[in-house]
């Protein structure tokens, strides 16, 4: 068999689709960043009809390309809280105007076999959009953040995930330095608030894209 890393990564992506789709989460295969990039654009964006767009912080949002497509779009109100120039007030309150975007994307730290979605933050707008606010939210998922279960997912996350997120941040917590979740009180701790999405709720609204790559932490 050809691509044997690929075929066994598609096997589990497709058995993690329907446990979504059960779950009443409207989900997308594809098989690297570019073929997620057509299906936002191509499919979900005509679908929605979104007036305004806004997104989180992601690294596997980044490598699809697609903050820079809607920033060159036109007919479209774009809320970009990563706008260079910004002061760190109008950074916040472009994160608070993106939770009444009409489309908001972001990434998610880990996805349980059983679908459940998993994700902590620092400030708490990517979590609060997932779970309210936006009309429409769709979630880009590396094939490297699926695990077992929820005790799994939380430590993905906070054993790896965060350390390694503090670090590309440059923050100034025990993790950046140790690699090591310390439990830290420090200022620039970023990690705050868990969300677990077991469902979407109404059905559909978030739209889940898994991409047969590996993307992000």
């Amino acid at each position: 068999m050809e691509n044997p890393v690929e075929n066994y990564r598609r096997v589990r992506l497709e058995r993690l689709k329907q446990a979504l789709e059960a779950n009443n989460f409207e989900v997308h295969l594809t098989d690297d960043a570019a073929a997620a990039r057509r299906v936002v654009l191509e499919q979900v964006l005509p679908a929605v009809r979104a007036g305004s767009v806004s997104w989180g912080g992601s690294m596997t949002l980044g490598a699809t390309g697609l903050m820079d497509d809607f920033r060159q779009m036109d007919g479209i109100e774009v809320i970009d809280p990563y706008e260079k120039g910004l002061s760190d007030t109008e950074k916040l309150e472009r994160r608070r105007r993106a939770l009444l975007a009409d489309l908001y994307l972001t990434g998610c730290n880990a996805v349980t076999e059983d679908g459940r979605l998993v994700n902590l933050d620092m400030i708490g707008n990517r979590v609060a959009a997932l779970t309210f606010g936006p009309r429409h939210v769709v979630v880009l998922v590396g094939a490297n953040k699926l695990v077992a279960d929820l005790e799994d997912a939380m430590w993905r996350i906070k054993e790896f995930a965060a350390p390694a997120n503090a670090m590309r941040l440059d923050m100034k917590t025990p993790c950046a330095k140790t690699s090591v979740c310390e439990q830290c009180k420090s200022p620039q701790r970023i990690c705050n608030t868990w969300t677990i999405t077991e469902k979407s709720f109404p059905g559909g609204r978030v739209k889940v894209v898994l991409i047969n790559q590996v993307l992000g932490l």
